[in-house]
């Protein structure tokens, strides 16, 4: 994760230290679309039946980025986003049970108001975000009701959980023209596990 954050932020530098101030514009305003690509990380820190396998691992992650900055220091974001999927295994017996893996992936969809530092330059922003966030976690549990090397049917019992919690963000941006390239962090506060991600995205403004 960590060499990942680095290339990521590099990126973001190195465009803005090599753009040129006369092809850049002020802060421009206005409606946009973005994609972005990244590395999430999805973790289970829960001991209830779907937390027999406490897990945290290192996902790819993507998302698609509208929004709007009607004014140079504040505007708002809709995001759709797939934090990936995660797998947890595990050799426990409980209540008769065999347990002996799981699998886990979340989306969401989030509604984001971002607020801009007012720093004076016209090719970097850093920005913070916070808002709401619809996340939506699929659990496959895979148990059976005896042991190896006993030959017994296996079960997979699946879980779709939906909810709303609290969402937000930090990130930087270089800006050319209409075309601005970010990098940024992004955390959902769930219960059992915050899933988060450090993306990059490129966003055009019309």
């Amino acid at each position: 994760m960590n060499r990942i954050s680095a290339g990521i932020f590099a990126i973001i530098g190195l465009g803005a230290c090599g753009a040129s101030t006369v092809a850049l514009a002020d802060d421009p305003a206005g409606f946009y679309l973005g994609a972005g690509v990244g590395e999430s990380n999805l973790r289970n820190d829960g001991y209830g039946y779907n937390g027999y396998y406490g897990y945290n691992d290192h996902q790819s992650a993507w998302k698609l980025i509208a929004g709007i900055r009607p004014i140079p220091p504040v505007g708002a974001e809709f995001e759709y986003i797939d934090f990936g999927s995660a797998n947890g295994r595990a050799n426990y017996f409980y209540s008769g049970n065999y347990f002996n893996g799981n699998n886990s992936d979340a989306k969401a969809t989030a509604l984001f108001g971002v607020g801009y530092l007012p720093l004076g330059l016209p090719f970097l922003d850093v920005f913070g975000k916070a808002g709401v966030a619809r996340l939506q976690s699929n659990t496959a549990t895979y148990y059976s009701p005896c042991q190896a090397p006993a030959t017994c049917v296996g079960t997979v019992v699946n879980n779709d959980n939906w909810s709303t919690n609290f969402a937000y963000g930090v990130g930087v941006q270089t800006k050319w023209l209409g075309l601005a390239v970010r990098a940024e962090y992004e955390r959902i506060s769930a219960a059992g596990g915050d899933p988060d991600a450090l993306m990059v995205s490129a966003a055009w403004t019309f």
